[in-house]
C-alpha cells in the first residue's frame, strides 16, 4: 500500500482507517485512532490468548522483530530499544537512573509537555540544579539557546523533538552533536514527530515516545531507546523477574541485570499492546517516514495561508521545513477559541484545544498522511 493509494482510493482508505467513515480527524498529536491492522493484530493476538497461555502466542522471536522494526525507525540496534510502556516512565527512568549529584545541574524546557518536565524536577530533592532555558517564543528553541544556558557543570539536557502547543521541531543532530562535544547527555521526548518525521538517534543518548499520537499505536506501548555505550550507566530503577538474572525463576544473590535494553523491562511486557505497536511499525514502515513528512508539509503547507487569509495567527507559519511540523496551531485575538473547538466538533470534525501559560487558547490541527485535501477544506470552511 502507498501514500497515493490512500489518498486515491477512497474505499481502500475507510477500510484501511475506520475512523474517516464517520468523522474528520485531524488530532494526532493528542491520542490516534487505530488503523484497522493495529487494531485487527491486537483482536486477533487477543483471540489466541483464550485459548492458552498468552505468552505462547508471541514468542522470543516476535519480540526480537519488534525491537528490529522500531530498531529500523531510529536508526538504532535492537539491543537499544525497551519497552516500557508510556513516556512518562521512560522519561523517569533516566531521570532516577543516572548518577547526578548535588551541584549537577540539567538544563529542560519548562513550557514542554509535563511528562518531559516533571521527571526532572523531582531531581531538585536530591541537590541537582534543575534549569529552565530561556526561549523567544512558544517551543522555539535554537542551538545556540541551548549551548548559551550550559556550563561545566551541566549533565544533560532534555528537550522534546517537537513542541506540543507551537508544532515547533528542533534541530536534533546540531544540539546532540554540540552537546557531545562538551561532554553533556541528550534525552529526547519524541513522541511528536516519530511516525510523523524522521527521527534518528546518531545525536541521542535517551529518546522516548509512546504509540499512541503518530506511530498510530495503542496507548502506553511506547520505545524507550538508551545508547548502548550507557546502559551500564544508566542504572535501572525497577526491578523483577525480567530484567534481572533468576534461571529457573529462582532468585539469586547477586543482582545480575541483562546485557542489553531489556535490563529497563522489569516483568512480563504490555503483549497486547506490542501487537498493535508491532503493526503500527509496518505500517509506518511500508507508507515510508519520507513520504510521511513530505505530505505532512504538503498539508502544512495548504492549511497556513488559508487560515491567515481568514485573519488568523498561526504559530510559526514562516518555520522552514526543518523545524516545520505536522501540527498546525491558530489564534486569533478576541476569537472564543473554545466556541470553534465546540462548533468543530459538533461538525464532526476533531480537533484539540490548547493553551499556554499565560491563558491563551489556541485550536491546534494536527492531520496525518491519510487525512485528504477535501477534508482539511471542510475545515477551512467551518472556521
Amino acid at each position: 500500500m502507498t501514500l497515493p493509494e490512500i489518498l486515491s482510493n477512497e474505499p481502500l482508505r475507510q477500510l484501511e482507517f475506520p475512523v474517516v467513515r464517520d468523522k474528520i480527524f485531524l488530532a494526532h498529536a493528542g491520542v490516534c485512532p487505530l488503523p484497522r491492522r493495529v487494531s485487527d493484530s491486537i483482536r486477533h493476538y487477543a483471540a489466541l490468548c483464550a485459548q492458552d497461555d498468552q505468552e505462547t502466542f508471541w514468542p522470543a522471536q516476535q519480540m526480537r522483530r519488534s525491537r528490529e522494526l522500531a530498531g529500523r525507525l531510529l536508526n538504532a540496534r535492537p539491543e537499544e530499544i525497551a519497552f516500557v510502556g508510556p513516556t512518562s516512565l521512560a522519561l523517569s527512568f533516566v531521570a532516577a537512573g543516572l548518577n547526578l549529584r548535588r551541584n549537577d545541574n540539567v538544563l529542560i524546557h519548562f513550557d514542554d509537555y509535563p511528562a518531559n518536565v516533571y521527571p526532572w524536577m523531582a531531581l531538585a530533592e536530591r541537590g541537582v540544579e534543575v534549569r529552565l532555558l530561556n526561549t523567544r517564543e512558544l517551543g522555539h528553541i535554537r542551538p545556540m539557546d541551548v549551548l548559551g544556558q550550559v556550563d561545566e557543570q551541566t549533565r544533560l539536557v532534555a528537550l522534546a523533538s517537537c513542541h506540543f502547543v507551537s508544532g515547533y521541531r528542533i534541530d536534533l543532530n546540531a544540539i546532540g552533536q554540540a552537546l557531545h562535544q562538551r561532554n553533556i547527555l541528550f534525552c529526547v521526548d519524541a513522541i511528536q514527530s516519530l511516525g510523523a518525521f524522521p527521527t534518528t538517534v546518531e545525536q541521542i543518548d535517551f529518546l522516548a515516545a509512546d504509540a499512541h499520537k503518530w506511530l498510530l499505536g495503542p496507548c502506553a506501548a511506547g520505545i524507550f531507546f538508551v545508547r548502548k555505550s550507557l546502559q551500564e550507566r544508566l542504572h535501572p530503577t525497577v526491578f523483577g523477574w525480567h530484567n534481572v538474572r533468576c534461571p529457573n525463576y529462582v532468585a539469586q544473590e547477586a543482582m545480575v541485570f541483562r546485557a542489553d535494553a531489556r535490563r529497563y523491562e522489569a516483568g512480563s511486557q504490555n503483549l497486547l499492546g506490542l501487537a498493535g505497536l508491532s503493526a503500527a511499525f509496518e505500517l509506518v514502515l511500508e507508507i515510508g517516514i519520507e513520504n510521511i513528512a513530505a505530505e505532512l508539509l504538503r498539508k502544512r503547507a495548504l492549511l497556513v495561508p488559508a487560515l491567515e487569509h481568514k485573519g488568523y495567527t498561526v504559530l510559526y507559519a514562516e518555520a522552514p521545513p526543518p523545524n516545520a511540523g505536522g501540527i498546525v496551531t491558530f489564534f486569533r485575538d478576541g476569537a472564543d477559541m473554545a466556541a470553534l473547538y465546540a462548533k468543530l466538533e459538533a461538525a464532526g470534525i476533531k480537533t484539540s484545544l490548547r493553551s499556554d501559560r499565560a491563558g491563551r487558547e489556541y485550536l491546534r490541527l494536527s492531520p496525518h498522511f491519510y487525512n485528504t485535501d477535501a477534508e482539511l477544506q471542510r475545515v477551512l470552511d467551518c472556521v
